[in-house]
Order: C-alpha cells, then sequence, then structure tokens
C-alpha cells in the first residue's frame, strides 16, 4: 500500500503498459502503421517516438520535483506511516499480550457452532457480476501470497472478522483500514461480499448495542448540565465530555447478542474477547455515534445548514432500501453520488439506486434552480435541428478532434446562446461545492468511514475539485474510491496525481471519444490540458480509464447508464435489481 503511494510519485510509473507506449502519429494525430514504411521512414519515426518519450519523462521529472508536489508527496506517506503504525501497535498489544491471549482462547469456540449460521456464508447470493468484481478486485488489490490461505475457510473469515474488529478499535474506519481489508480478503481468498456482509453485520451490531448501553444516561444528563440538548437531537456522538464505561461483562453482552463477534460460518470469539478486540469502542455509545457521524445525524439534520452560506440547497439526501430501519439503512461506509444536471427533481436520488445495500447512500443536493435550467437547456439544444445537422458534420471526427478543430458549424454556434450560459453558471457553481463538499468531508460528516464518491457530468467536476481541495488541504484517509463519469475536468497528469494521493482504493476516469454534446460545451475552456470525459488521462500509476462510449450514446443519457457503467468498471456494489430495471 506504501508503494502504491510512492509510485503515483514516480515518473518513471506511467499506469497500464499502452500508457506507456507513445506512438508515431501524423500531422493530424493519426496513426502511423511502421510496418508500411521504408526501413529509413521506420527508422525515422522510432527516432521522433524515443524524443517524444525522453521529452514526456523530462517533463514528468519536472512535475512530480515540484515544491508543492514534493511537499504533498511527504504529507501523504507520513499519513500513511503513522496510520501503519497504530494498526502494529494494536494488533501488538493483542497478539503479544499472554494473558489476554489466554483468556480470549477460553471464551472462543474452534469449533464450527451447528446453528443456522454455520451455513450463512453459503447462503449469500453469487451471480455473473461476482466473477467480474472478483477479477477486477485482484488487479486492484494483488493477493500476497500467506499460508493462511490453506487454512479451513470458516477460520479464514474469522480472521477477516478479528481484523475488522481491531480496526474498530482504533475509533475510526478510514479509508486506509478499508483498503487494507480489501487485501486482506483477496490474500485469504475470499469474496468481498463476505467483507461486505460482516460490515453490515458489525455496523448493526454497534449501533443497537449502543442502544442498550448505559451511557445513555450518563450522556443525557451531561448534555443537560451542558444545556446542549439540541446536540442530542443529531445523535449522541456530538455531545462532549460523556464518561467512557470500562468493558465488562454487562457491556460485552449486548455486542455478543448482535452478532458481534461471530464470524460468517459460525465460529465466533466470545463477547468479552470480541470486546476486548473492539476495545473503548465497546464500551461507549459516544464513540459508537462518533463512528457514524452521530447515527448519521451530520449528513442528513440540520447541521448540513452551515454550507448553505455557500451553496444553494446543498444538502445529503438518504437513499434508504425500502422497509428499513434507521438502524438497518446504517453502514461502516458512505457512498455520494452527483448528479451533473436534471432534468427533474427525481434525477438527484433516482441514477444512484444502483449502489448496493453494502454502502449507505446519500445523493448530493446542490444549486437545484441551477442544475434544473442546465438540463431543459441540454434538452432544448440536442432536439434543435441546428444540433442535428451539426452532428452529422462532426461526426466524421472524434469529439475530441472536433474540439481541438474549432470546426463547429455557423447554425450551431448560433445556437450556443440556448446552453452556453445555463452551462457557464452551473459549472460555477459545481466548482462551489466541490470546495464545500471537500470542507463538509474534513469535518467529518460521515463521522468516521469511508467515503466513495460517484458521479456524472458537473457531478464528476464537483468530485474533482473536492479531491483537489483535499490534496491542498492535506486531508487523508478520507476517500476510499472516486468514480468520475464525462467529466468536464482538465486531463493533466498532475492534478490527477493530487487526485490519486487522497484516494486509497480505486480511481476510475470513464470516458467516452464520443460525446459531441461534452465538447461543445467545453469549447470555451482550457482544451490545452486535456478534457478527461473525452479521453484517457495518462501517465498517473493507479488512474483507471474506462471507454463507455457504446454503453452511452450521448452526454444527457448519462443519468440512465450509472448501472451498466458501474458494472463494467467491476464496481464492488451494486444493486442488481436496478440493474435489470
Amino acid at each position: 500500500m506504501r508503494q502504491q503511494l510512492i509510485e503515483t510519485f514516480d515518473p518513471n510509473e506511467t499506469g497500464t503498459q499502452e500508457d506507456q507506449v507513445t506512438r508515431a502519429t501524423d500531422d493530424k494525430g493519426k496513426l502511423i502503421d511502421l510496418e508500411k514504411l521504408g526501413n529509413d521512414e521506420r527508422k525515422a519515426q522510432m527516432q521522433e517516438v524515443l524524443e517524444k518519450q525522453k521529452a514526456e519523462l523530462a517533463k514528468r521529472e519536472k512535475e512530480v520535483s515540484q515544491e508543492k508536489m514534493v511537499a504533498l508527496k511527504t504529507s501523504a506517506l507520513r499519513f500513511f506511516d503513522d496510520w501503519r503504525d497504530s494498526i502494529l501497535l494494536r494488533v501488538g498489544e493483542v497478539v503479544n499480550s499472554r494473558k489476554t491471549a489466554e483468556d480470549q482462547s477460553k471464551q472462543a469456540n474452534p469449533e464450527l457452532a451447528r446453528s443456522e449460521t454455520e451455513t450463512a456464508s453459503e447462503r449469500i447470493e453469487t451471480n455473473d457480476h461476482e466473477g467480474t468484481i472478483a477479477e477486477t478486485l485482484l488487479k486492484v488489490y494483488p493477493p500476497v501470497e500467506t499460508a493462511l490461505r490453506k487454512v479451513a475457510k470458516e477460520k479464514r473469515i474469522l480472521i477477516l472478522h478479528s481484523i475488522l474488529l481491531l480496526l474498530l478499535s482504533l475509533e475510526h474506519y478510514n479509508a486506509y483500514s478499508r483498503t487494507l481489508l480489501l487485501y486482506l480478503t483477496t490474500s485469504l481468498g475470499l469474496s468481498v461480499t463476505i467483507l461486505s456482509e460482516d460490515e453490515k453485520k458489525v455496523a448493526r451490531g454497534l449501533l443497537t448495542a449502543a442502544e442498550k448501553m448505559s451511557a445513555d444516561e450518563e450522556t443525557k444528563k451531561r448534555a443537560e448540565e451542558n444545556q446542549a440538548s439540541r446536540k442530542w437531537k443529531m445523535g449522541i456522538a456530538g455531545v462532549a465530555g460523556a464518561a467512557l464505561i470500562g468493558i465488562t461483562g454487562g457491556l460485552a453482552a449486548p455486542l455478543l447478542a448482535s452478532g458481534i463477534g461471530t464470524a460468517l460460518g459460525g465460529i465466533g470469539l466470545g463477547a468479552t474477547a470480541a470486546a476486548g478486540y473492539l476495545g473503548a469502542l465497546a464500551g461507549s455509545s459516544v464513540l459508537v455515534g462518533g463512528l457514524f457521524g452521530s447515527y448519521g445525524a451530520k449528513m442528513t439534520s440540520k447541521a448540513m445548514e452551515q454550507y448553505t452560506r455557500d451553496v444553494e440547497d446543498f444538502a445529503f439526501l438518504p437513499i434508504q432500501k425500502p422497509g428499513e430501519s434507521e438502524i438497518e439503512a446504517r453502514r461502516l461506509r458512505v457512498a455520494i453520488g452527483i448528479s451533473g444536471w436534471l432534468g427533474d427533481k427525481e434525477e438527484l436520488v433516482k441514477p444512484w439506486k444502483c449502489i448496493g445495500p453494502g454502502q449507505e447512500t446519500l445523493a448530493l443536493r446542490f444549486e437545484l434552480e441551477a442544475l434544473m435550467n442546465l438540463g431543459n437547456a441540454l434538452t432544448t439544444l440536442v432536439t434543435s435541428a441546428a444540433w442535428s445537422y451539426a452532428k452529422s458534420e462532426i461526426i466524421k471526427r472524434t469529439a475530441f478532434a472536433a474540439l481541438t478543430a474549432g470546426l463547429w458549424p455557423l447554425g450551431l454556434l448560433k445556437a450556443s446562446r440556448i446552453i452556453d450560459n445555463p452551462w457557464s453558471i452551473a459549472n460555477q457553481r459545481a466548482q462551489k461545492a466541490g470546495e464545500v463538499l471537500a470542507d463538509a468531508l474534513i469535518n467529518k460528516a460521515q463521522g468516521e468511514r469511508p467515503v466513495t464518491l460517484v458521479g456524472y457530468s458537473l457531478g464528476a467536476k464537483v468530485i474533482y475539485v473536492c479531491l483537489q481541495q483535499l490534496a491542498e488541504r492535506k486531508a487523508f484517509g478520507l476517500i476510499e474510491n472516486a468514480i468520475m463519469l464525462e467529466a468536464p475536468t482538465p486531463s493533466r497528469s498532475a492534478d490527477w496525481r493530487r487526485i490519486r494521493s487522497v484516494v486509497t482504493g480505486r480511481v476510475v476516469n470513464a470516458y467516452s471519444t464520443n460525446d459531441y454534446i461534452l465538447a461543445f460545451l467545453y469549447r470555451s475552456s482550457s482544451i490545452q490540458f486535456g478534457v478527461a470525459g473525452l479521453s484517457p488521462v495518462l501517465n498517473v500509476k493507479g488512474v483507471e480509464n474506462v471507454e463507455v462510449g457504446d454503453l452511452v450514446k450521448g452526454h444527457t443519457l448519462y443519468r440512465h447508464a450509472t448501472a451498466p457503467i458501474l458494472k463494467r468498471i467491476g464496481f464492488e456494489d451494486i444493486d442488481l435489481q436496478e440493474l435489470e430495471y
């Protein structure tokens, strides 16, 4: 994991093999078939390619040696090293204490419990998409060779469960912790579904147990004494100064009753052992509330009003599954879906219903009026006669070639008044929304949980700006994944190197070379820096580029294609029922 960070800032690490090859092209950017050239011509072209490679390497070396980039690398590595040391120290406390090990061995049941939980892992539904997920995760999180892979599956599951509890005992579950568990999952030869199900069970167990803890009365008392009862309404984690209750058998019992300490497959740690692994978290509803962002209240309550001074309508809208209670909807991970423009208000939420039950999904609402105006303008433009004519002309080129050439039909340029102003306004508001989102995440609106960001069009712009802000403010360990669909943002490597440094898991750029709407909208921007939504991001290790032009026939259709795109990239959490719908 540390090596991944180092490679992000290594000018010699450029990602895929295809990215590393500079190909011979003519003046119009068309690839030259070297096999068809004579010897002298081929040598000349190869020499030109080598010179380009040297020039590009020199450019990358200069880029990563800049003072701000060096400071970012240093800060990222320092944060990772501190996190790693805290993990090693916590594991050492458990493993190296002989008395603790002896006590826990008496509580644990090394034999399979012949109960309903025995076949829990077998009852997890499997499907064709899981094969795609498994293949993708093996590439992104390559397994480490370990003898533990040879032990019984039930014991491997228990190891995974135990490490999850130990990570939570640090009173946070940051993005690095989650990424570590994904490496452990692939190394133990387990399905990511097992990890996801375990996370759901632990989240539900912690919140259920917290409700029963005697810390509730103490917390209420302190809240009244401090005249801060309004904080209580937002969740007991918002109240400072609550006494931490020692871990006893009485407090450990609710954990066991909630299923914490028993892994899928039936092997159990026992109540005291599970509480010991969880540390202070097992005895404090305040800490549990802090982990979940005051039980989720920070992301959905009036606490968000402080951000509306900068961006109108800034709010997180929960996307709960039908029939779920508030506790059942809570997860150890958060996904935030961001729509880039709206045809109607329902499209704030609808594209993100495809995100599966492994994460607590929320939709970000911002600048509703500006996004609605942009949606109406886009619909008017694409149905206009000027666009129909223009498309027949420019379709002879790729979208990016049409953009760089600037050869837009006169009729289309005249019709641009329909779209230019709404686009400019919404684009500026997306910039501000990204800054505000970064501020909300740094202030732990999500609690101490890892966040996955997914957005299309200007929603992807919000993510791009947010991640740039996180890098600027050296805020690491917050973001697990960032997935940007048709991002109207620059594709220059320096920007995406910064993005890569603050994301512990996957950074995905889904683009289409045939998105002529995006090319037209972007025509007045700084095209010399490229457009991520129209072409791959090159020369940054760890950025995944996925062409999705065959799934989406136009920029206005992305809101309907989120599920197929997420399926193609091997996204870990997809609701297959929504995909079929």
